[in-house]
């Protein structure tokens, strides 16, 4: 990969992408939750654009001003949680002007462990970890199978959004949803949704880096 990563341009595609599904993303909660997730990410993203331009324009920097951003402006356990997401990501790609193919598993580790950390969740718990791992594991195994990196974001990509999926059969465990018992099954969990949204937006416009 030889030209550098715009990355105010990919965090604006995040920006795009959660204010185009911010309904839904806030009627799928509304079933097990408050309602309001899609309302709290697009207003956490929206204060992004202001900020984009007081960065330095290097992906790590902009995903860390991602992360402050969320973290100081997301109710909830939200904002804790992707900005932990965003941060780790970031120091994943610190001092890279440009990123290869471990680079973004190292970015998908770090923001799986530190959201794991974060929140105490693991996978099953019906949580944004229900998209978040095997999005990982998906990439992981295409880059195991020894396909272009273009290709194993395409697999991530398809893993995410199996996981989302696959969270509408599963008891919610961790959140206020957990109070709901049995009742939680039967809808898609709205941070699984957002972050599969979230990691579609992101990884998509870097594969014409790659």
């Amino acid at each position: 990969m030889e030209e550098k990563i715009d990355a105010k341009e990919v965090i604006e595609e995040i920006i795009s992408a959660i204010e185009k599904n911010k309904s839904w993303l806030s009627e799928i909660d509304g079933a097990i939750g408050d309602g309001d997730h899609g309302v709290n990410m697009a207003k956490g993203f929206g204060m992004m654009k202001d900020k984009i331009g007081e960065s330095s324009g290097s992906l790590s920097e902009v995903l860390n001003m991602a992360g402050m951003t969320l973290l100081s402006n997301i109710g909830g356990a939200m904002g804790p949680i992707y900005g932990t997401f965003f941060m780790r990501m970031g120091k994943a790609v610190r001092g890279k002007d440009i990123i290869e193919g471990n680079d973004i598993l190292n970015m998908l580790e770090g923001a799986l462990e530190g959201v794991k950390k974060r929140g105490g969740a693991e996978a099953g718990d019906k949580t944004l970890v229900d998209a978040l791992e095997p999005a990982k594991k998906a990439y992981e195994d295409a880059l195991k199978d020894g396909k272009a990196v273009r290709d194993a974001i395409d697999q991530m990509i398809d893993g995410a959004k199996t996981g989302m999926e696959n969270t509408k059969e599963l008891v919610a465990k961790k959140g206020r949803s957990s109070r709901l018992g049995e009742r939680s099954r039967g809808t898609i969990d709205a941070g699984a949704a957002s972050c599969h949204i979230i990691l579609k937006a992101l990884f998509e416009p870097l594969k014409k880096y790659l």
